[in-house]
């Protein structure tokens, strides 16, 4: 069983970065994808960015594309998204999610979900 808990969300301006955590309880966090992924109201839930289980190999959305960088530390057991140059469409709440196996980008196949943390960016 993994518990994961996002925190690092909070108010920012446009062109401003944050940087969101995830820990997590797990028995062994290394042999997880973790992935980011974000929501709005009435929406559905939207991939964001994951990572492999080594660390080796990161896949980003477009939209977060060159401003933003998922990295893990499996010792720490903890997964962080550095989100720079910040605008108000990349207002969610964002969630961290895992799973065991290949890396998707559907949440429809993640395991396991934090209970999110709000972003938001003023313009």
């Amino acid at each position: 069983q993994v518990q994961l808990v996002e925190s690092g969300g909070g108010l920012v301006q446009t062109g401003g970065s944050l940087r969101l955590s995830c820990a997590a309880s797990a028995l062994s966090l290394s042999i997880y994808v973790m992935g980011w992924f974000r929501q709005t109201p009435g929406k559905e839930r939207e991939f964001v960015a994951a990572i492999t289980w080594s660390g080796g190999s990161t896949y980003y959305a477009d939209s977060v594309k060159g401003r933003s960088t998922i990295s893990r530390d499996n010792a720490k057991k903890t997964v962080h998204l550095q989100m720079n140059s910040l605008t108000p469409e990349d207002t969610a709440v964002y969630y961290c999610g895992a799973r065991y196996g290949d890396v998707i980008t559907t949440s429809s196949g993640y395991d396991y979900w934090g209970q999110g943390t709000q972003v938001t960016v003023s313009s």
